[in-house]
């Protein structure tokens, strides 16, 4: 037996309200069923009489039966004699609330998607409602066009969490942190070389795109090294500004420049003895890199403004999404310290590449988040919504898996995670219409014509490099005309193209193309 008094501290004062006081009870209400066997089952309780014969007829039809209540003793004994596919529930009930007779229909079926409707247009109830769990939340006068449309979606929902799970949430220690999860060939071969590496004393060098998940790499390699019992120490040098990285780094003497009022121990000098991870290292500025390099070769420095050198026995873990070996040519990056840090070479899959590797991390983040958020009623993803989270490309890779597994979760109001849940820009790329293949148009005549005319000019400026200047010509209108091919999306051009998304970042840059509305290269 459930029973319940309403809180004293809310402002509704109910009578003890239970599903056994229900039973055997026949509630006096008005239904209006149709000629035909109904498909789906609305009940509507208010305690406003025209309020429910108006949306009863509204909503009435071959598809649906509607069901009426006036009070929330009579709603009760219907939601167990009907089992309704989606409840409407006045707020501002006699003697027991709406928001308290909510409780109790979620003790019966916590599936049955619940819509509010009220009267009063206040943030406090709204807020509440959906805190509680509710579908959706409507205003009086309704909008009976716009009602029927939410109660089409609730239907559907509710079908849709009646299927069983494809992805279950199960027990896991939250407190065990992040975890470096996959199976695939491509995460194999990264786990042997974190094991080849671990113990050896070598610069090691974790490549990939953002998101990927280097720095679990860097801690892998530093839980299973010899420095265990020393610190580790991570720094994001594309976050700290060019002029503090320096001094983040090595540190700085009093006075040294303005606002240094005292001594400062930097990063390498506090990790003495220990591990530090420096994440996007393609983002040093040269005189960083300079010393950098010095510290790598002979384990000293000295602090910013200071003349004391200062030794330390420090392993360096350097990862970057760039492509080093464009900027060692461009002039960015010294070619020295690429060599140098490029003692071992990490390359981390993008999760568009890791097969099954997916099902592994939704099932993971899901039950971490249920577990972080107090979703223990959430079962799992429906199938539905798995087909459409495995078909996304994960431009973002892990880091924007596990946002939009929170974000999914944020936005589910019952047991089961389905497509309505999802983040927009998942629903986005499902119904996008697939790229055709574009046939030989005047466009692509331009632009053959406009790549002998290069080879012509050059010819007649008497080029001494005319090989490696054509070839670039080439690439610039490959990636061009890829880049239109896929509308833009840099993810799919890489995959299409065969190099990493930071080497096409690199080429557009150069190059000069812009990626908008129309895929187009500056003079």
């Amino acid at each position: 037996m459930i029973t319940f008094a309403a809180p004293p501290q809310q402002s509704y004062h109910s009578p003890q309200l239970t599903i056994e006081s229900c039973k055997g009870h026949t509630p006096s209400v008005n239904t209006t069923p149709n000629s035909k066997q109904s498909m789906s089952k609305v009940l509507v309780i208010d305690d406003d009489r025209v309020i429910r014969h108006q949306i009863s007829r509204f909503l009435s039809g071959d598809q649906v039966t509607c069901f009426e209540a006036g009070d929330s003793q009579s709603g009760l004994q219907l939601v167990l004699d009907q089992k309704p596919d989606v409840i409407l529930l006045d707020v501002n009930l006699p003697h027991v609330s709406g928001l308290d007779l909510f409780e109790r229909i979620r003790e019966i079926d916590r599936r049955i998607p619940i819509i509010f409707i009220t009267a009063a247009a206040e943030s406090s109830i709204a807020i509440e409602a959906m805190q509680l769990g509710a579908y959706e939340y409507v205003t009086k006068p309704l909008d009976l066009p716009q009602l029927k449309d939410l109660v089409e979606q609730a239907v559907e929902s509710h079908k849709l969490m009646s299927v069983p799970v494809a992805i279950p949430t199960q027990e896991m220690d939250v407190h065990l942190g992040d975890q470096f999860i996959g199976r695939s060939p491509a995460m194999l071969e990264v786990f042997k070389q974190i094991g080849r590496a671990a113990r050896q004393k070598v610069t090691v060098l974790i490549r990939g795109e953002s998101g990927c998940g280097k720095e679990l790499v860097a801690r892998a390699l530093y839980n299973h090294s010899d420095r265990i019992e020393e610190s580790f120490l991570a720094v994001n040098c594309a976050a700290i500004p060019d002029q503090l990285l320096e001094s983040e780094l090595f540190g700085h003497e009093k006075g040294a420049f303005t606002g240094a009022e005292k001594r400062r121990i930097g990063k390498f000098e506090q990790c003495n003895g220990g591990t530090i991870f420096l994440d996007e290292i393609g983002d040093m500025t040269p005189l960083v890199q300079g010393k950098v390099l010095r510290l790598l070769q002979e384990q000293r420095f000295e602090r910013v403004g200071g003349n004391e050198t200062i030794e330390t026995d420090v392993r360096i873990i350097a990862a970057t999404n760039r492509d080093l070996e464009s900027m060692v040519e461009e002039g960015t990056f010294r070619a020295d310290l690429y060599y140098r840090l490029n003692g071992i070479t990490i390359n981390l899959p993008p999760l568009n590449q890791r097969g099954e590797d997916l099902i592994q991390l939704i099932e993971y983040f899901l039950t971490r988040a249920c577990q972080e958020m107090g979703r223990s009623d959430v079962e799992g993803i429906s199938p539905q919504a798995l087909e459409i989270l495995k078909k996304y490309h994960w431009p973002g890779n892990v880091r924007e898996l596990q946002s939009v597994i929170r974000r999914t979760l944020l936005n589910t109001t019952g047991t089961v995670i389905i497509p309505q849940c999802l983040p927009p820009e998942l629903h986005t790329e499902e119904e996008s219409t697939p790229v055709q293949k574009v046939p030989s148009t005047p466009g692509n005549e331009q632009q053959n014509f406009q790549l002998l005319s290069f080879i012509e000019q050059r010819l007649d400026e008497d080029s001494k490099d005319l090989y490696a200047e054509t070839l670039e010509e080439m690439e610039k209108l490959l990636i061009t005309r890829v880049l239109q091919y896929t509308n833009g999306n840099q993810s799919r051009a890489s995959e299409i193209l065969g190099i990493t998304r930071g080497k096409i970042r690199d080429r557009i840059a150069t190059f000069g193309i812009r990626v908008d509305k129309n895929i187009s290269v500056d003079d």
